[in-house]
């Protein structure tokens, strides 16, 4: 699964080779095929936290074309393992799968083992995003365990904030076609014609996790679980807290200037 773009890295005129994220996503014998990142020995490793619709993913998808660290997120891990198409079918990615079909979250033991079958990735030449990873204090000493074992280290670990009502504002906003699943915001990216895919012209619809109530209990569940893992990474002084405010640029020169300047 390939990003099929380059990109130019900022200040250099050069240009980074697209992602190859098959070992990632697929597990087994697969391997990246990037090259060797330049300057030797540069990589940032970085860890993204978030709530739900606070703009995690275009930060995410800003910082690896601008920085050049792979996006490594469970979720795409997960969304392989469902429809099995190359993916390797290790147990732990079997186990994964029957969590999954029960309807169940995929507990902190397979999630550990899924990553620890891909340490390759965290010892990238470019570095790594975790997007999704670690979701639990005892999913972070495991990743701090491991990273430890390669001689790694971590560079920063943000948390992207946003006051509640804003972030309800932002995903209840949010309407998807029904048919090709654009997404489109009824205020900040409307369609061309009401309720219609610009795309292919079908019906846009509401989620039922993007409505107001449902963005509000996750929002609660979210808190609540990321809380001690803030506290965790904020004892180890390599939390940044963010304010997620403004537009797509401003959050990213305020991530370089507050998280990353030092490095």
């Amino acid at each position: 699964m390939s990003n099929n773009r380059f990109f130019k890295k900022p200040g250099t005129g050069g240009v980074i080779a697209p992602h190859d994220r098959s070992a990632w996503i697929k597990g087994g014998n697969q391997r990246c095929v990037m090259p060797p990142r330049k300057p030797a020995g540069r990589a940032w490793r970085i860890i993204l936290l978030g709530a739900p619709g606070v703009g995690k993913g275009t930060q995410a998808e800003m910082l690896c074309e601008r920085l050049g660290p792979c996006h490594l997120s469970t979720g795409d891990v997960f969304r392989a393992a469902k429809g099995c198409r190359g993916v390797h079918r290790s147990t732990a990615m079997k186990r994964a799968q029957e969590h999954m079909k029960r309807g169940n979250l995929v507990p902190d033991e397979t999630v550990l083992d899924i990553v620890s079958e891909r340490t390759q990735c965290l010892n990238c030449s470019g570095g790594f995003l975790l997007d999704g990873f670690p979701r639990t204090v005892m999913q972070a000493e495991a990743l701090e365990h491991l990273l430890g074992s390669l001689d790694l280290k971590l560079t920063a670990v943000i948390d992207y904030e946003l006051p509640s009502e804003q972030i309800i504002s932002r995903i209840s906003g949010r309407r998807t076609c029904a048919l090709c699943k654009t997404v489109y915001h009824i205020t900040t990216r409307p369609p061309t014609v009401a309720n219609r895919c610009d795309h292919c012209g079908a019906e846009l619809i509401q989620r039922e996790d993007d409505q107001p109530k449902s963005v509000k209990v996750r929002m609660e569940a979210y808190q609540k679980s990321t809380k001690p893992l803030i506290e965790f990474y904020r004892q180890r002084g390599l939390l940044h807290t963010i304010p997620a405010a403004g537009l797509p640029e401003e959050i990213y020169q305020r991530t370089r200037l507050t998280a990353l300047a030092r490095h």
